[in-house]
């Protein structure tokens, strides 16, 4: 087995293991490992791959659970930003947005850890970080943090938070594959790969269900604020 293919492993089993626990942060796992061995818009096909294949098994098991009226309301402006974002991915790399994305975050997360009181976005706000969610979705994979800031805010329980965050990225990571696709991007080669990672893939939707099931929603709240706050630092310290 080559060092692409291990490291392939690697970062789709422990990206795809965080995001069935916590319902997002799968692609900032994967791609600090995907990106020792590949460009960015190679990294972003195979995550967008597995995505698209989580995504089915996701809608089943927790479509009772997920919040449709704010699926709805940032499903549209998510296309936007997708179609941007997928744009400037196969035609350029703007490293600078990354690190404002990262910085946005922290600051996030340091409001929410010093300030209890909670903050309802409008409609109009969450139109538009649904904008840089689909944006930064296309352009890097990284959209899910901004999506769980809107829905962390919109949300009181943790199951409503996890499914809807698995809704979005799951439609996000659909209309993604289908622009990579169109382009060219997907290619037999990443396909034929992406069935040596399957089992391994398959294994982390299973342990990271069993996990999730073994957790309190306490701990859970300050596990997604953990892993934001590493997220954000990740986006905002690596290129």
């Amino acid at each position: 087995m080559d060092i692409t293919l291990t490291l392939l492993i690697i970062g789709i089993f422990l990206g795809f293991f965080i995001q069935t626990i916590s319902g997002f942060a799968g692609a900032l796992v994967a791609l600090p490992f995907l990106l020792v061995v590949m460009p960015l818009k190679d990294a972003v096909c195979y995550i967008s791959i597995f995505y698209s294949i989580s995504t089915p098994i996701y809608f089943y098991r927790e479509w009772k659970n997920m919040n449709k009226l704010l699926l709805k309301k940032l499903i549209i402006t998510s296309l936007i930003g997708i179609l941007i974002g997928s744009f400037i991915l196969l035609y350029g790399q703007p490293i600078i947005l990354k690190k404002a994305l990262g910085l946005f975050i922290i600051l996030f997360v340091a409001n929410s850890l010093l300030n209890s009181k909670v903050y309802h976005f409008g409609s109009k706000t969450k139109y538009l970080l649904g904008l840089f969610g689909g944006f930064f979705s296309g352009v890097f994979s990284t959209g899910g943090p901004l999506y769980a800031i809107i829905i962390k805010n919109e949300t009181s329980e943790i199951k409503v938070f996890r499914a809807t965050m698995f809704g979005i990225l799951g439609l996000v990571s659909m209309m993604r594959i289908s622009i990579l696709a169109f382009e060219g991007a997907i290619t037999t080669t990443k396909l034929s790969n992406s069935i040596y990672v399957l089992p391994f893939f398959i294994s982390a939707l299973i342990l990271g269900k069993m996990v999730y099931l073994k957790l309190n929603e306490q701990f859970l709240k300050n596990f997604i604020l953990i892993l934001l706050f590493i997220s954000g630092l990740m986006l905002l310290i690596k290129n």
